[in-house]
């Protein structure tokens, strides 16, 4: 469909909580999915990374992921539950501020529950790389960013140094 704008760290759509999806809105879903597709290739064309994009990074205020695994999924009112106890700390990138790396910590495991574009709820278990990835991107569609947790104030660090940085 169309490469969207993402939005970048400063705009203040990026701190609001996004609205569940109705079931009603389903239908409806497909060209908002495609511009999410189009908009993370495209960033990963640009930048060489990105597995996911959360509806609110291009102005889509809903509970809406497009997660570009094998096979790709769009997850609708995505909840993660059963979180571990378990956490591991990691240097997190995130689409809307290319640039900068936060180390925050993530729990290892979890559950992800989510109805996909024909209604069906899925559940799937989560664990490390996959696990992390989906914290980060549920934590979008609450208005929250990685810059919000940071482990310290040590935690931020540009890309261009990652090779600087330790584990």
């Amino acid at each position: 469909m169309a490469v969207r704008e993402i939005l970048l760290l400063g705009n203040p759509l990026l701190h609001r909580p996004c609205q569940p999806v109705g079931r009603d809105e389903l239908a409806g879903l497909g060209g908002v999915v495609d511009d999410l597709r189009d908009t993370l290739l495209d960033f990963r064309r640009r930048h060489g990374c990105g597995r996911a994009i959360a509806a609110p990074q291009i102005g889509v205020m809903k509970r809406l992921i497009y997660w570009h695994s094998d096979p790709p999924w769009a997850l609708v009112n995505p909840i993660l539950e059963n979180l571990s106890a378990e956490t591991f700390a990691l240097w997190d990138d995130c689409m809307s501020f290319p640039d900068l790396l936060v180390r925050v910590a993530r729990h290892r495991t979890c559950t992800l529950r989510f109805t996909d574009l024909s209604g069906n709820e899925i559940v799937r278990q989560l664990a490390d790389d996959s696990a992390e990835l989906l914290q980060h991107e549920c934590d979008h569609l609450d208005g929250i960013l990685a810059t919000q947790k940071a482990i310290d104030g040590r935690s931020f660090a540009l890309r261009s140094e990652r090779s600087q940085l330790t584990a």
